[in-house]
């Protein structure tokens, strides 16, 4: 019988607690001992014979070259808080409201360049001429009293975010680490040197673990406690900007960006917004930069006969794993944290040898949001179950190599749930792995593609972790998918008119009014708005959420408001009457009402439109047949088990597919998925108490009773 006890499993050991680290390792059944930030590894558990992880962020911890080369440093735009200006004559401190200990103002004569002034109420730039800057305020002459000015600036970053974060969350006491731009000439040949110096230096180190590259997610702190975060975008390009950078840009495109381009009026170039022409090209021109400097890096890793795996979070903007650049680095594995299935996807689908998820909770005494976690009232085993639920569903539908932890291993001393936990975890995750090495789990042959601004470029994710980006819709609805025995894709709004919708059964679109996700004024193609409609007519489905297709301007605020059934009304149809509607008792699929919100405003555009669910007394979730098609509107969507159960059965009712062709139970609360190569059945149960179920598969049906969240593998016939 196979040993589902040890391999694929990276265990974070700590110098000073070897005897832990040796036994957890065993408990665990790891097979490779690394090291996390603020920890060491002694020559005893180096030495122990597993093989090890060695985490290098290649861009810090070189405080000394940075005091002698302030102008490696790295950049980022800001924008002071709007100033009203009184008399003719204003002063602005432009870092004021900043933390102090984050930023430097640069400047040097090359930054002042981009430096910008304006007068917002009007939205007009002020000339060079009417302003001045000294001893860290700029002062504008002529105002127009009762106007508002900011002033754009370039400023050092001189604490590393991550670094930064552990010391004001987790107590660091360590000195401040500061971070070099590749981009720097001496800065580059200095990191390249102190690579190949480390590598020859650390013989046992079987594989380099880059967390991320160069430049970090955007993440920019306040100096006023009540406001300590004051932007945070986890696909943000504004923290790669620099002089350097810009007339490097300048010179391949044939024209400049300016301060603007990044400020965008104070909201900055947010992932949740389209962007402008400008910002598509800064990515791709940042891409190409990081993906040949990542290169580099690599071959000089792999001369040195060791592996080179990337961190997925923290400093990896501009390596996105589904962008076109990121296989030319030639990374051998790649580390997803997780506290979701659509993480889980997005990190199975990297072009990688190697693809690793390191589980959550990290191991720090709080954990993210300030829970205690491993600190006093802290349960760290109901912590590790509420992930592991949305995990352990992605992995039946797609498979990783490796699982693991990070952070101080010591904390699990007394936690015992919380060690038993994790070794029930390994086991299953090796039961999984071994299903997928055989053969794929069967599937329902939906064909699910999921249409925003950015496509593939931003497969299973949107711009963060689930808990920082939930309040966006479509977020919820990739939890859902991410796992459902369909086939899921990600395309853009060119891919439709290019032809992508040949390939889809059932297309969703979901967002607010204007942003990345809807599509803004995306839908102002009438080529876009044409093609969806054939599709649908022609016998496909749609399912809108929020604001799909939601653009101002038009005779409707939702483009696709004729295939829809539904429209959203601002206020602009006063004194028209609405349909009036029955809500149906007699639904096409059963409705999870906790799961669903309304959106304010949404009115029926045609009286066929089905309403099979009503809150706030609008129509909270529709369905609309259209030509040969049909389509369902939902006005919110919140993921949970039950949540993501509906959206199986309204897939399976739209399409007419067979739910036998893959696993589905009659409970609800229980997910399956069937392997017809090893003839094995995984059953899961998301409900805290006991349950029986039915399955009905492609042998048969199978019943079972499921205590509190088990997952359960079983051969059947």
């Amino acid at each position: 019988m196979e040993d589902f006890r040890r391999g694929g499993f990276t265990l974070p050991g700590e110098a000073g607690y070897e005897k832990l680290t040796l036994e957890m390792a065993e408990k665990w059944g790891a097979d490779v001992i690394r090291d996390s930030d603020g920890t060491k590894l002694s020559p005893e558990i180096v030495e122990a014979g597993y093989r090890i992880y060695s985490t290098i962020c290649i861009i810090r911890e070189h405080n000394a070259f940075a005091q002698a080369h302030p102008d490696a440093q790295q950049q980022v735009f800001l924008m002071s808080d709007a100033a009203l200006a009184t008399e003719d004559t204003l002063t602005i401190e432009p870092l004021k409201g900043f933390f102090d200990e984050q930023f430097e103002i640069n400047d040097t004569p090359e930054a002042m360049e981009y430096w910008q002034v304006w007068d917002r109420t009007v939205d007009m730039l002020l000339p060079r001429e009417s302003w001045s800057y000294e001893n860290g305020k700029v002062t504008v002459k002529g105002c127009e009293k009762w106007h508002r000015y900011t002033v754009s600036f370039l400023c050092w970053r001189v604490w590393e975010e991550i670094n930064m974060y552990n010391h004001t969350t987790n107590h660091w006491t360590s000195e401040h680490l500061r971070q070099l731009d590749p981009r720097h000439p001496l800065a580059w040949e200095y990191l390249k040197g102190w690579l190949k110096d480390w590598c020859r230096d650390n013989p046992q180190t079987n594989v380099i673990r880059l967390t991320s590259l160069f430049y970090n997610f955007v993440w920019v702190f306040g100096s006023d406690m009540r406001r300590r975060t004051r932007f945070v975008d986890w696909a943000s390009y504004d923290f790669t900007v620099s002089p350097a950078a810009l007339k490097a840009f300048e010179a391949e495109y044939g024209y400049a960006l300016t301060a603007e381009d990044f400020i965008n009026k104070g909201r900055l170039q947010a992932t949740h917004r389209p962007p402008t022409a400008h910002k598509k090209d800064y990515m791709d021109f940042i891409q190409r930069f990081v993906a040949g400097k990542a290169k580099e890096l690599v071959d000089i890793i792999h001369s040195f006969g060791k592996e080179a795996y990337v961190f997925y979070d923290d400093s990896w903007v501009g390596m996105e794993p589904c962008g076109k650049y990121f296989s030319s680095i030639g990374f051998d594995g790649l580390i997803k944290c997780v506290f979701s299935g659509f993480e889980c996807r997005l990190c199975a689908r990297a072009q990688v040898p190697v693809h690793e998820l390191r589980f959550h909770p990290y191991l720090f005494p709080v954990g993210l949001g300030g829970l205690p976690t491993f600190s006093e009232g802290g349960h760290p085993e109901k912590d590790a179950y509420a992930y592991w639920l949305h995990v352990r569903r992605a992995l039946a539908r797609e498979s990783v190599d490796r699982i693991g932890l990070g952070g101080y291993l010591h904390l699990t001393i007394g936690q015992s749930a919380f060690n038993d936990a994790i070794e029930e975890m390994a086991v299953t995750f090796r039961r999984l792995k071994a299903l997928h090495a055989v053969g794929a789990p069967a599937d329902l042959h939906i064909r699910v593609a999921v249409l925003h601004t950015w496509g593939s470029l931003r497969s299973w994710t949107l711009s963060g972790h689930f808990h920082e980006t939930d309040q966006h819709i479509l977020i919820h609805i990739n939890e859902a998918l991410s796992g459902l025995p369909v086939k899921v894709s990600f395309i853009s709004f060119e891919d439709v008119k290019n032809g992508a919708l040949r390939d889809v059964d059932v297309l969703i679109n979901a967002g607010r009014m204007g942003d990345a996700w809807s599509g803004g004024d995306a839908w102002r193609d009438e080529a876009l708005v044409t093609e969806v409609t054939r599709f649908v007519y022609e016998g496909g489905s749609l399912i809108g959420a929020g604001e799909p297709s939601a653009v101002s301007g038009g005779d409707t605020r939702f483009a696709l408001s004729h295939v829809l059934g539904v429209d959203q009304d601002d206020g602009s149809w006063a004194c028209h009457m609405p349909w009036q509607y029955e809500v149906e008792e007699a639904s096409p699929f059963p409705v999870c009402g906790e799961a669903v919100t309304a959106a304010p405003g949404i009115r029926l555009t045609d009286p066929g439109t089905r309403v099979l669910l009503e809150k706030d007394g609008v129509p909270a979730l529709t369905i609309h047949d259209f030509g040969k098609g049909r389509a369902v509107y939902m006005g919110g969507f919140a993921y949970s088990p039950l949540g993501a159960r509906m959206i199986l059965d309204m897939l399976l009712s739209l399409t007419g597919a067979d739910p036998a062709a893959a696993a589905v139970s009659d409970q609800p609360m229980v997910e399956a998925a069937y392997f017809p190569a090893s003839r094995a059945l995984v059953l899961m149960n998301n409900d805290e108490k006991s349950v029986t179920a039915s399955v009905r598969y492609p042998g048969g049906v199978y019943t079972a009773e499921l205590k509190p969240l088990e997952t359960r593998i079983e051969t059947v016939q």
